[in-house]
């Protein structure tokens, strides 16, 4: 895995890969990689979640309890759950959604894929999804693990990140593009 010079991403590495060795340990990486999931869906789908997590104005004890809650309601349990708590406990929630993203890479790794991040303007359906993970895979060489974001300023078209790869075929850095060479024309 590449090393970065930030704090934070030292820190999620760290704590996804302890995370990823206690999984494999107790042979359950794919429940931990859902939870995780689940708690990164509710995470983008939550200002407040985000808030609460970002914000040092919230105290340790007040952001162990209310991801303990959320967890319990969400029905993470076990080690995801435990995880949960623990890092909210060590005041690292700020780090937690660079950890989600580590140890879905460190997990894709240890089956064999590479993984990529694809946003796209609208929801991709099944069989683009297919479809996709097929392109990427004669790119890549291997099976490829995404992870789908929905970003309705894009217009149209993806943007797809694998490793230090970025393709963006978006109307929107279309349009932009456009805009800038019409600028330098006139």
């Amino acid at each position: 895995m590449a090393q970065s010079s930030s704090p934070i991403s030292g820190v999620a590495e760290r704590y996804a890969g302890s995370l990823f060795d206690l999984a494999l340990e107790a042979g359950a990486v794919a429940k931990v990689e859902a939870d995780l999931g689940r708690f990164a869906a509710l995470l983008d789908g939550s200002a407040d979640l985000d808030r609460l997590i970002k914000s040092p104005v919230f105290s340790g004890e007040d952001q162990e309890k209310a991801i303990s809650a959320i967890a319990d309601k969400a029905k993470i349990t076990g080690l995801a759950g435990n995880f949960l708590r623990l890092v909210a406990r060590n005041r690292r929630l700020f780090a937690l959604p660079g950890m989600i993203k580590a140890f879905r890479q460190i997990a894709a790794e240890h089956r064999g894929e590479t993984s990529a991040e694809v946003t796209s303007a609208h929801a991709l359906t099944a069989a683009q999804e297919t479809e996709l993970k097929a392109a990427l895979k004669s790119v890549a060489g291997k099976d490829v693990a995404i992870s789908v974001a929905v970003d309705s300023s894009l217009l149209g078209g993806l943007i797809v990140k694998m490793g230090s790869r970025q393709i963006d075929t978006s109307l929107k850095t279309k349009l932009n593009s456009l805009k800038l060479a019409l600028k330098e024309v006139g």
